[in-house]
């Protein structure tokens, strides 16, 4: 038990800080729009059960009117039809949950031009400067696009927002170590990935490899590029493509 016991002690004393990396949600959280004739998830909604009256004199509760993929979220990799036959996100391993992750930081690059595409080029040099992406763990993928906050025009942009490469994304799928990627935009694409070929390249390959993603996330400039441990913690939805989900990053101090 010394280990848990070191790390509740330097939980305590803030030697490990745990950073939230998940946005608020609600009935404003900002929401993926497909273009007709494509169907679109709901906004969230809560719908009030009692509230310490008749209906319950004693106790305030809800239902939750909610899409898997809304606000942050897990993207499973039965999501995509490169994986139609993958896990859905009950399947995920919880040893998978956490683990370890690199951050890289574009927000200078996305404020200069919101269609910035991460290359394999960016991440080599990134692992040349702090050592190769970290076995079995995330890229968290920071692009400054948190600080748009809740306006839906404004995060999505007309369409306008970074991402990864085709090429890229097919690396990280193929030839890199890592388990997933994570965003701070409204899903793991480019704004523009549907005029990619294939399109929404982050989608196919990396959930086509069993990959997962991880979207809407904040905070990340709290983050150093290294000695990031990641939690996420999607609902284990049976046949669920994906869950609203909190996600924490410990950092050591």
């Amino acid at each position: 038990m010394a280990v848990l016991e070191n790390l509740l002690d330097a939980l305590g004393t803030g030697q490990v800080e745990v950073v939230d990396l998940t946005a608020p949600l609600h009935s404003g959280t900002p929401l993926l729009q497909l273009p007709e004739p494509f169907a679109n998830t709901i906004s969230f909604r809560l719908e009030e059960i009692s509230r310490y009256d008749d209906r319950g004199p004693a106790w305030y509760w809800n239902d939750i009117h909610t899409g898997e993929h809304t606000g942050t979220h897990f993207d499973a990799p039965v999501h995509w039809v490169t994986a139609r036959d993958g896990q859905d996100v009950s399947q995920v391993s919880p040893r998978t949950l956490i683990a370890p992750a690199a951050v890289l930081d574009f927000a200078d690059q996305a404020a200069a031009d919101p269609d910035f595409l991460l290359e394999i080029e960016h991440v080599k040099a990134w692992e040349s400067e702090h050592g190769a992406l970290p076995a079995g763990g995330w890229l968290l993928y920071r692009t400054g696009w948190d600080a748009r906050g809740e306006d839906q025009a404004e995060f999505l942009n007309q369409g306008h927002s970074p991402g990864i490469s085709v090429a890229c994304a097919k690396w990280l799928a193929e030839e890199t170590p890592v388990i997933g990627v994570g965003v701070e935009t409204v899903g793991t694409d480019a704004g523009a990935a549907h005029s990619f070929e294939p399109a929404f390249p982050c989608h196919s390959f990396l959930l086509g490899a069993g990959k997962y993603g991880l979207t809407q996330l904040r905070n990340l400039a709290a983050l150093p590029p290294t000695g990031v441990v990641v939690l996420a913690a999607p609902l284990p939805i049976v046949g669920g493509s994906g869950s609203p989900t909190r996600v924490l990053a410990l950092v050591e101090r």
